[in-house]
């Protein structure tokens, strides 16, 4: 083994039942390096890192620090050995402050005062360029700030290798840079960084070496500079990739008839009477996807259910064909027959879909209260099932096993195909991409144009700014509740739709 090799993994088997997460997988990562793990859904990237950081123990194969073999048992293991995970959802206490959660677990804390852990704390900040208010709450932050916070806190427990879960997910493009310079810092003091990641842009620009995984075998591992992103995608699908989104063709104009959905002052107030949302005015025309942007937390899901009629609207207007249907119920704005609004939730299981039942009972949800006598007519439900399911490739072991043993890539197609087949004329979707690889996500978005090119009205809430300007018309980015603007895709920046998710004339207030 060559001496600057910090991390070797070898022959890493992982079973599961039936599932082999992983077969035979190898990883060598340098010390000093920034390494990227790709993968589609399900390749086996976040069950090697979990070996990794001591949540699984390997059924076979061998896991080498610094050339000294190491058996994991727990994350205490890993964490003693220098090994830190930061994941996506962050692991922070939201009602204690900035230090106590850096300083929460460590057994040598516990002899410290306030003082001596905040001056130890202050001086890890100073050496790696981390700053953050130690003082405060962890509710009162920004995602920026607690993922500094989580940083810091690997670092306290001594991490000389950082693990970074899809880390830019919910963040801005700015606060995205941000954390690309504390990396590179961290890099030079030479501490060593794993990023898992969907986004291929972002590995070209951070990482010094990339290992793709597939179906649980190691594909390949290459150097950053000697490969681009085309042949990054083709490695991880195993297949010629078209690395193009439909794009938009620019702004919709609206038609005589005027927009198809018109939303006026609209007002929601959460259970502390503060508004969630407040005075949101904008319109959808028909045959235009109109992207929401916004950091985690800033509206979307108040505006997505209170536009279906899922959520209570406390003041405002949702205008369609002349009738005010702000206050009604889904099933009274079903009832009224005004407009067929479609909606598909960011929770696919939860809200979208029963787990329980299978593809047929949860394909006619939609329609049952339609089926005429008490019997459910489910000869109809099982034809648009199996049309549904090869026109969009579902994979399935079966249409009538329950429906939570599909993929999540398999349960957006059922979920998005299921709101399409009834025709829609507005069409609600929100994060349908989050979480899929990129096959998929080239599929579904493949499905809002089509609906876009049928003249439906598209509402997207998505959290990958390029996916918002390669295929909206327009983008509305919504901060603190509020719209802090509306774009036109051809005339903005990523940069400049990253400065409107980060405020409302630099302040978020209540009125």
């Amino acid at each position: 083994m060559e001496p600057h090799d910090h991390i070797r993994m070898e022959s890493i088997t992982k079973i599961f039942g039936s599932l082999k997460a992983n077969d035979n997988v190898n990883l060598t990562v340098k010390r000093g390096e920034v390494h990227a793990i790709l993968g589609e859904n399900g390749a086996g990237k976040s069950t090697l890192m979990n070996i990794l950081s001591g949540i699984y123990s390997a059924d076979s194969g061998t896991v080498m620090l610094n050339g000294e073999r190491k058996s994991f048992k727990s994350p205490q293991d890993a964490i003693d050995a220098g090994v830190g995970m930061i994941y996506q959802h962050f692991k922070l206490v939201e009602a204690m402050t900035a230090w106590e959660n850096i300083c929460a677990g460590p057994t040598g804390s516990r002899i410290l005062k306030p003082k001596a852990l905040k001056k130890k704390i202050t001086e890890l900040s100073t050496s790696t360029g981390l700053f953050v208010d130690l003082d405060k709450k962890i509710r009162d932050m920004g995602v920026g700030e607690k993922q500094t916070v989580e940083i810091l806190k690997v670092l306290y427990r001594g991490a000389d290798i950082l693990i970074l879960d899809e880390p830019t997910t919910v963040l801005t493009p700015q606060e995205t840079e941000t954390l690309f310079s504390i990396i590179r810092g961290l890099k030079a003091t030479g501490k060593t960084a794993i990023i898992i990641t969907h986004k291929l842009y972002e590995v070209m620009a951070i990482s010094d070496q990339v290992t793709i995984l597939r179906k649980g075998r190691t594909v390949a591992t290459v150097s950053t500079q000697e490969v681009t992103q085309k042949e990054l995608a083709e490695m991880m699908v195993g297949k010629a990739m078209n690395m193009d989104f439909p794009s938009a063709e620019g702004s919709c104009a609206e038609d005589d008839s005027g927009p198809i959905l018109e939303v006026k002052d609209l007002c929601i107030e959460d259970k502390e009477c503060m508004r969630s949302l407040d005075k949101i005015s904008f319109t959808l025309c028909g045959g235009e996807i109109l992207g929401i942007a916004g950091v985690s937390g800033s509206g979307q899901k108040q505006l997505c259910q209170s536009l279906v009629g899922l959520q209570k609207i406390d003041k405002g207007e949702v205008i369609v064909k002349g009738e005010n249907i702000a206050g009604h119920s889904a099933r009274e704005i079903i009832a009224k027959g005004l407009i067929r609004l479609n909606f598909v939730p960011e929770d696919r299981l939860g809200m979208g879909l029963v787990g329980g039942m299978d593809l047929v009972d949860n394909i006619m949800l939609r329609d049952y209260r339609k089926n005429k006598g008490m019997l459910l007519d489910r000869k109809s439900g099982i034809r648009k099932t199996r049309k549904l399911v090869e026109s969009l490739q579902i994979m399935h072991p079966g249409i009538n096993r329950p429906i939570s043993v599909l993929s999540g890539g398999n349960l957006q197609k059922v979920l998005l195909g299921r709101e399409i087949v009834s025709d829609p004329e507005v069409l609600v979707t929100a994060y349908p991409v989050r979480g899929l690889d990129l096959g998929v996500t080239h599929k579904v978005i493949s499905l809002l144009h089509e609906q876009k090119q049928k003249g439906v009205g598209v509402l997207l809430v998505a959290e990958d700014l390029d996916l918002l300007l390669a295929v909206c018309d327009r983008i509305m980015v919504l901060y603190c509740g509020r719209i802090s603007g509306i774009v036109d895709t051809a005339t903005t920046t990523k940069e400049e739709l990253g400065m409107l998710m980060s405020s409302i004339d630099g302040e978020c207030t209540d009125d």
